[in-house]
Protein backbone atom coordinates (compact mmCIF):
# COMPACT_ATOMS: atom_id res chain seq x y z
CA UNK A 1 0.00 0.00 0.00
CA UNK A 2 1.08 3.34 -0.93
CA UNK A 3 2.08 5.94 1.66
CA UNK A 4 0.38 8.78 1.74
CA UNK A 5 3.46 11.20 2.61
CA UNK A 6 6.79 10.28 0.69
CA UNK A 7 9.88 11.80 1.22
CA UNK A 8 11.35 13.62 -1.82
CA UNK A 9 14.96 12.05 -2.16
CA UNK A 10 17.78 13.27 -4.53
CA UNK A 11 19.89 11.00 -5.53
CA UNK A 12 23.47 12.68 -6.93
CA UNK A 13 26.27 10.83 -8.32
CA UNK A 14 28.91 11.25 -11.06
CA UNK A 15 31.57 14.41 -10.33
CA UNK A 16 34.52 16.36 -10.91
CA UNK A 17 36.59 13.29 -9.44
CA UNK A 18 38.75 10.24 -10.68
CA UNK A 19 36.46 8.36 -8.95
CA UNK A 20 33.36 9.43 -11.61
CA UNK A 21 32.87 5.87 -12.87
CA UNK A 22 32.95 4.17 -9.48
CA UNK A 23 30.47 6.75 -8.62
CA UNK A 24 28.19 5.80 -11.40
CA UNK A 25 28.20 2.24 -9.92
CA UNK A 26 27.71 2.82 -6.84
CA UNK A 27 24.43 4.72 -7.79
CA UNK A 28 23.26 2.11 -9.89
CA UNK A 29 22.79 0.28 -7.04
CA UNK A 30 21.22 2.70 -5.05
CA UNK A 31 18.42 3.66 -7.56
CA UNK A 32 17.90 0.07 -7.78
CA UNK A 33 17.57 -0.89 -4.12
CA UNK A 34 15.32 1.98 -2.79
CA UNK A 35 12.15 1.81 -1.58
CA UNK A 36 10.11 3.79 -4.51
CA UNK A 37 6.76 3.20 -2.29
CA UNK A 38 8.46 5.43 0.56
CA UNK A 39 10.39 7.98 -1.61
CA UNK A 40 9.87 10.11 -4.35
CA UNK A 41 13.42 9.67 -6.30
CA UNK A 42 14.91 12.43 -8.48
CA UNK A 43 18.33 11.21 -10.10
CA UNK A 44 21.15 14.13 -10.18
CA UNK A 45 23.84 13.55 -12.35
CA UNK A 46 27.14 15.36 -12.06
CA UNK A 47 29.46 15.63 -15.69
CA UNK A 48 33.23 15.53 -15.48
CA UNK A 49 32.89 19.31 -16.61
CA UNK A 50 30.90 19.15 -13.51
CA UNK A 51 27.48 20.53 -14.73
CA UNK A 52 24.90 19.33 -12.89
CA UNK A 53 22.08 17.14 -15.15
CA UNK A 54 18.20 16.44 -14.64
CA UNK A 55 15.90 13.90 -16.96
CA UNK A 56 14.74 10.59 -17.38
CA UNK A 57 17.86 8.16 -17.30
CA UNK A 58 20.44 10.47 -16.21
CA UNK A 59 22.46 7.48 -14.98
CA UNK A 60 22.39 5.99 -18.34
CA UNK A 61 22.71 9.34 -20.03
CA UNK A 62 25.67 9.71 -17.94
CA UNK A 63 27.53 5.99 -18.54
CA UNK A 64 27.38 6.48 -21.82
CA UNK A 65 28.68 10.18 -22.04
CA UNK A 66 25.82 11.70 -23.99
CA UNK A 67 23.66 14.09 -22.22
CA UNK A 68 21.73 15.41 -25.20
CA UNK A 69 18.30 14.42 -23.98
CA UNK A 70 18.88 16.07 -20.34
CA UNK A 71 18.23 19.16 -19.57
CA UNK A 72 20.61 21.40 -17.13
CA UNK A 73 20.03 21.87 -13.40
CA UNK A 74 21.10 24.44 -10.61
CA UNK A 75 20.42 24.06 -7.21
CA UNK A 76 21.04 27.38 -5.16
CA UNK A 77 22.55 28.23 -1.90
CA UNK A 78 20.02 30.26 -0.65
CA UNK A 79 18.24 28.60 2.26
CA UNK A 80 14.81 30.07 0.97
CA UNK A 81 14.94 28.54 -2.37
CA UNK A 82 15.42 24.22 -1.34
CA UNK A 83 14.22 23.21 -4.91
CA UNK A 84 16.27 21.92 -7.38
CA UNK A 85 15.72 23.71 -10.69
CA UNK A 86 15.90 22.62 -14.40
CA UNK A 87 17.31 25.59 -16.83
CA UNK A 88 15.69 25.86 -19.75
CA UNK A 89 16.83 27.82 -23.06
CA UNK A 90 14.19 31.11 -24.02
CA UNK A 91 15.70 32.53 -27.43
CA UNK A 92 19.47 34.26 -26.09
CA UNK A 93 18.33 33.86 -22.31
CA UNK A 94 17.78 31.04 -19.97
CA UNK A 95 15.03 30.64 -17.67
CA UNK A 96 14.65 28.37 -14.26
CA UNK A 97 12.01 26.20 -13.52
CA UNK A 98 11.16 24.20 -10.79
CA UNK A 99 11.21 21.02 -10.79
CA UNK A 100 11.09 19.54 -7.01
CA UNK A 101 11.77 20.59 -3.44
CA UNK A 102 14.12 17.55 -2.37
CA UNK A 103 13.77 16.59 1.41
CA UNK A 104 17.05 15.18 1.45
CA UNK A 105 19.85 14.77 -0.35
CA UNK A 106 21.61 10.81 -0.86
CA UNK A 107 25.23 12.35 -2.33
CA UNK A 108 26.92 8.73 -3.81
CA UNK A 109 29.92 11.23 -5.00
CA UNK A 110 33.17 9.57 -3.97
CA UNK A 111 36.62 11.65 -4.55
CA UNK A 112 37.17 15.24 -4.89
CA UNK A 113 33.85 17.58 -5.10
CA UNK A 114 31.90 15.15 -3.78
CA UNK A 115 33.28 13.25 -0.71
CA UNK A 116 35.65 16.15 0.93
CA UNK A 117 33.56 18.91 2.28
CA UNK A 118 33.22 20.76 -1.02
CA UNK A 119 29.40 19.55 -2.01
CA UNK A 120 28.70 19.31 2.34
CA UNK A 121 29.35 23.14 2.21
CA UNK A 122 26.77 23.45 -0.49
CA UNK A 123 24.41 21.60 1.20
CA UNK A 124 24.71 23.59 4.49
CA UNK A 125 24.38 26.63 2.96
CA UNK A 126 20.84 25.80 1.06
CA UNK A 127 19.72 23.83 4.45
CA UNK A 128 19.28 20.66 3.06
CA UNK A 129 19.21 17.37 4.57
CA UNK A 130 21.84 14.66 3.62
CA UNK A 131 22.84 11.66 3.82
CA UNK A 132 26.56 11.39 5.40
CA UNK A 133 28.76 13.80 7.23
CA UNK A 134 29.19 16.90 7.43
CA UNK A 135 31.61 19.23 6.23
CA UNK A 136 34.23 18.86 8.81
CA UNK A 137 33.84 15.10 9.01
CA UNK A 138 34.05 14.87 4.98
CA UNK A 139 37.34 17.19 4.59
CA UNK A 140 39.22 15.25 7.61
CA UNK A 141 38.32 11.99 6.40
CA UNK A 142 38.99 12.72 2.71
CA UNK A 143 42.38 14.12 3.36
CA UNK A 144 44.67 11.30 4.16
CA UNK A 145 47.54 13.21 5.69
CA UNK A 146 45.44 15.58 8.09
CA UNK A 147 43.76 12.70 8.71
CA UNK A 148 46.82 10.19 10.04
CA UNK A 149 47.31 13.42 12.29
CA UNK A 150 44.15 13.76 14.03
CA UNK A 151 44.62 9.71 14.12
CA UNK A 152 48.09 10.23 15.87
CA UNK A 153 46.77 12.68 18.20
CA UNK A 154 44.20 10.69 19.18
CA UNK A 155 46.73 7.61 19.98
CA UNK A 156 45.10 5.46 16.91
CA UNK A 157 48.44 3.51 15.89
CA UNK A 158 48.89 4.75 11.88
CA UNK A 159 51.84 3.74 9.54
CA UNK A 160 54.74 6.12 8.83
CA UNK A 161 53.90 8.93 6.52
CA UNK A 162 54.90 12.11 5.23
CA UNK A 163 52.83 14.53 2.65
CA UNK A 164 54.36 16.39 -0.14
CA UNK A 165 52.65 19.33 -2.27
CA UNK A 166 52.71 19.13 -6.06
CA UNK A 167 54.60 22.16 -6.14
CA UNK A 168 57.84 20.43 -4.31
CA UNK A 169 57.70 18.13 -6.36
CA UNK A 170 57.72 19.72 -9.60
CA UNK A 171 60.26 21.69 -8.83
CA UNK A 172 62.48 19.21 -6.83
CA UNK A 173 61.43 15.43 -7.72
CA UNK A 174 64.71 13.99 -6.32
CA UNK A 175 64.54 15.87 -3.47
CA UNK A 176 61.16 14.89 -2.10
CA UNK A 177 61.87 11.01 -3.54
CA UNK A 178 65.18 11.36 -0.90
CA UNK A 179 62.87 12.69 1.69
CA UNK A 180 59.96 10.21 0.78
CA UNK A 181 63.01 6.89 0.86
CA UNK A 182 64.20 8.14 4.33
CA UNK A 183 60.92 7.46 5.59
CA UNK A 184 61.22 3.75 5.87
CA UNK A 185 62.51 0.69 4.35
CA UNK A 186 60.28 -0.64 1.05
CA UNK A 187 57.63 -1.13 -0.23
CA UNK A 188 56.21 2.46 0.32
CA UNK A 189 53.24 3.48 -1.50
CA UNK A 190 52.34 7.11 -2.72
CA UNK A 191 48.93 8.03 -3.28
CA UNK A 192 46.67 11.20 -3.81
CA UNK A 193 46.22 12.46 -0.57
CA UNK A 194 42.54 13.51 -1.86
CA UNK A 195 41.50 10.49 -3.52
CA UNK A 196 40.06 6.89 -2.61
CA UNK A 197 39.24 3.43 -4.85
CA UNK A 198 43.16 2.98 -5.21
CA UNK A 199 43.27 6.01 -7.86
CA UNK A 200 46.69 7.14 -8.91
CA UNK A 201 48.17 4.83 -5.97
CA UNK A 202 51.76 3.02 -6.55
CA UNK A 203 53.51 0.47 -4.84
CA UNK A 204 56.87 1.27 -4.52
CA UNK A 205 60.00 -1.23 -4.50
CA UNK A 206 62.71 1.29 -5.69
CA UNK A 207 63.97 4.52 -6.12
CA UNK A 208 62.74 4.95 -9.72
CA UNK A 209 59.47 3.77 -8.14
CA UNK A 210 59.04 6.65 -5.76
CA UNK A 211 59.71 9.47 -8.89
CA UNK A 212 56.94 7.85 -11.18
CA UNK A 213 54.81 7.39 -7.98
CA UNK A 214 54.89 11.03 -6.86
CA UNK A 215 54.24 12.40 -10.41
CA UNK A 216 51.55 9.73 -10.78
CA UNK A 217 50.15 10.68 -7.59
CA UNK A 218 50.79 14.51 -8.30
CA UNK A 219 47.98 14.05 -11.68
CA UNK A 220 45.16 13.59 -9.27
CA UNK A 221 46.00 15.98 -6.39
CA UNK A 222 48.30 18.43 -5.04
CA UNK A 223 49.11 17.15 -2.03
CA UNK A 224 50.51 13.79 -1.99
CA UNK A 225 50.88 11.22 0.97
CA UNK A 226 53.84 8.32 1.28
CA UNK A 227 53.24 6.22 3.28
CA UNK A 228 55.20 2.73 4.69
CA UNK A 229 53.57 -0.21 3.29
CA UNK A 230 52.89 -2.92 5.86
CA UNK A 231 54.12 -6.13 4.26
CA UNK A 232 52.01 -8.24 2.89
CA UNK A 233 49.04 -7.22 4.99
CA UNK A 234 45.72 -8.00 5.86
CA UNK A 235 43.10 -6.05 4.78
CA UNK A 236 40.45 -5.70 7.41
CA UNK A 237 37.53 -3.23 7.24
CA UNK A 238 34.35 -2.26 9.73
CA UNK A 239 31.10 -0.73 8.62
CA UNK A 240 30.06 2.32 11.07
CA UNK A 241 26.20 3.97 11.29
CA UNK A 242 24.96 6.60 13.21
CA UNK A 243 25.33 9.97 14.44
CA UNK A 244 26.26 10.63 17.68
CA UNK A 245 25.80 7.12 18.83
CA UNK A 246 27.33 4.91 16.36
CA UNK A 247 27.27 1.43 15.94
CA UNK A 248 30.11 -0.65 14.46
CA UNK A 249 29.32 -4.24 12.36
CA UNK A 250 31.32 -7.51 12.33
CA UNK A 251 34.54 -6.73 10.57
CA UNK A 252 35.52 -8.08 7.20
CA UNK A 253 38.65 -9.13 5.60
CA UNK A 254 39.73 -8.32 1.76
CA UNK A 255 41.31 -10.55 0.04
CA UNK A 256 42.88 -9.03 -3.26
CA UNK A 257 43.32 -10.56 -6.56
CA UNK A 258 46.29 -8.30 -7.40
CA UNK A 259 49.56 -7.31 -5.12
CA UNK A 260 47.49 -4.87 -3.51
CA UNK A 261 43.84 -3.38 -3.38
CA UNK A 262 44.30 -1.76 -6.74
CA UNK A 263 41.38 0.10 -8.74
CA UNK A 264 41.48 -2.95 -11.10
CA UNK A 265 41.42 -6.01 -8.38
CA UNK A 266 38.42 -3.67 -6.80
CA UNK A 267 36.66 -2.74 -10.06
CA UNK A 268 38.02 -4.55 -13.30
CA UNK A 269 39.10 -7.99 -12.49
CA UNK A 270 36.13 -8.93 -9.82
CA UNK A 271 38.61 -11.92 -8.34
CA UNK A 272 38.78 -10.26 -5.04
CA UNK A 273 37.18 -12.10 -2.36
CA UNK A 274 35.00 -10.71 0.80
CA UNK A 275 35.47 -12.69 3.67
CA UNK A 276 32.63 -12.09 6.15
CA UNK A 277 32.92 -12.20 8.91
CA UNK A 278 36.54 -11.59 9.01
CA UNK A 279 38.60 -14.64 10.87
CA UNK A 280 39.38 -12.82 13.55
CA UNK A 281 39.61 -13.59 17.39
CA UNK A 282 37.22 -11.88 19.59
CA UNK A 283 39.31 -9.84 21.17
CA UNK A 284 40.63 -8.41 17.72
CA UNK A 285 37.40 -7.69 16.93
CA UNK A 286 36.33 -5.86 19.94
CA UNK A 287 39.65 -3.96 19.08
CA UNK A 288 38.81 -3.23 15.37
CA UNK A 289 35.17 -2.18 16.54
CA UNK A 290 36.49 0.31 19.33
CA UNK A 291 39.52 1.90 17.18
CA UNK A 292 36.59 2.63 14.24
CA UNK A 293 34.09 4.21 16.75
CA UNK A 294 37.01 6.25 18.08
CA UNK A 295 38.05 7.36 15.18
CA UNK A 296 34.46 8.16 13.48
CA UNK A 297 33.95 10.29 16.46
CA UNK A 298 37.26 11.85 16.27
CA UNK A 299 36.22 13.15 13.23
CA UNK A 300 32.61 14.44 13.70
CA UNK A 301 31.55 11.96 11.30
CA UNK A 302 27.58 11.44 10.75
CA UNK A 303 25.74 8.92 8.93
CA UNK A 304 28.21 6.05 7.50
CA UNK A 305 31.48 5.29 7.10
CA UNK A 306 33.62 2.57 6.00
CA UNK A 307 37.03 2.16 8.49
CA UNK A 308 39.95 0.30 6.93
CA UNK A 309 42.32 -1.08 8.96
CA UNK A 310 46.16 -3.22 7.93
CA UNK A 311 47.25 -5.84 10.47
CA UNK A 312 50.29 -7.06 9.99
CA UNK A 313 50.56 -11.29 9.17
CA UNK A 314 53.22 -11.71 11.81
CA UNK A 315 55.61 -9.21 13.94
CA UNK A 316 58.88 -8.14 12.39
CA UNK A 317 60.28 -7.47 16.41
CA UNK A 318 58.68 -10.89 17.90
CA UNK A 319 55.65 -8.96 19.51
CA UNK A 320 51.94 -9.32 18.66
CA UNK A 321 51.43 -8.30 14.69
CA UNK A 322 50.30 -5.07 14.99
CA UNK A 323 47.28 -3.20 13.61
CA UNK A 324 47.30 -0.15 11.92
CA UNK A 325 44.00 2.42 10.69
CA UNK A 326 44.40 3.16 7.12
CA UNK A 327 41.36 5.33 7.08
CA UNK A 328 38.26 6.34 7.08
CA UNK A 329 35.55 6.47 3.54
CA UNK A 330 33.01 8.85 4.69
CA UNK A 331 30.92 7.96 1.38
CA UNK A 332 31.76 4.30 1.00
CA UNK A 333 31.43 2.53 -2.37
CA UNK A 334 27.89 0.95 -3.00
CA UNK A 335 28.48 -1.37 -5.64
CA UNK A 336 27.20 -4.39 -5.88
CA UNK A 337 30.97 -5.70 -4.14
CA UNK A 338 31.40 -2.94 -1.62
CA UNK A 339 31.88 -4.42 1.48
CA UNK A 340 29.90 -1.11 3.42
CA UNK A 341 26.53 -2.68 2.78
CA UNK A 342 27.45 -6.24 3.00
CA UNK A 343 28.91 -5.92 6.81
CA UNK A 344 25.35 -4.69 7.35
CA UNK A 345 23.44 -6.90 5.41
CA UNK A 346 25.37 -9.84 7.76
CA UNK A 347 24.30 -8.26 10.73
CA UNK A 348 20.74 -8.80 9.59
CA UNK A 349 20.11 -5.08 7.61
CA UNK A 350 18.64 -5.54 3.91
CA UNK A 351 20.36 -2.92 1.22
CA UNK A 352 16.96 -1.22 0.97
CA UNK A 353 16.69 -1.18 5.16
CA UNK A 354 20.48 0.23 4.99
CA UNK A 355 19.16 3.44 2.66
CA UNK A 356 15.91 3.76 4.80
CA UNK A 357 18.46 4.03 7.97
CA UNK A 358 20.63 6.59 6.82
CA UNK A 359 18.17 8.61 5.33
CA UNK A 360 16.48 8.73 8.81
CA UNK A 361 20.05 9.79 9.96
CA UNK A 362 20.31 12.38 7.66
CA UNK A 363 16.62 14.07 9.04
CA UNK A 364 17.67 13.20 12.66
CA UNK A 365 20.84 15.30 12.23
CA UNK A 366 19.73 18.03 9.99
CA UNK A 367 16.65 18.64 13.23
CA UNK A 368 19.93 18.94 15.08
CA UNK A 369 21.29 21.77 12.99
CA UNK A 370 18.11 23.07 13.39
CA UNK A 371 18.08 23.42 17.41
CA UNK A 372 22.00 25.98 16.84
CA UNK A 373 20.30 29.48 17.45
CA UNK A 374 21.88 31.79 14.74
CA UNK A 375 21.37 34.82 16.10
CA UNK A 376 22.02 36.53 19.52
CA UNK A 377 20.14 38.85 21.14
CA UNK A 378 22.21 40.23 24.37
CA UNK A 379 19.54 40.75 27.39
CA UNK A 380 19.06 43.99 28.84
CA UNK A 381 19.37 44.18 32.13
Amino acid sequence: MMMEHKLHVGVLFGGRSGEHEVSLMSARSVLASIDRNKYWVTQIGIAHDGAWWVGENVLDALMQSDVSGLSPAALFPDPTRRSLYRILPEDAHEQLERLAELDVIFPVLHGTFGEDGALQGLLELADLAYVGAGVLGSALGMDKGVFKSVMQAEGIPVVEWMVATRSEIESNVQAVAQRAMQLADFPLFIKPANLGSSVGVTLCLSAADVVEGLFEAARFDRRVLVERGVKNPREIEVSVLGNDQPQASIPGEIIPSREFYSYEAKYIDGKSELLIPAPISVELTRQVQDLALRAYRAIDCAGMARVDFLLERESQSGSDPKLYLSEVNTIPGFTKISMYAKLWEYGGLSYSELIDRLIELALERKAERDRTERRFRREES
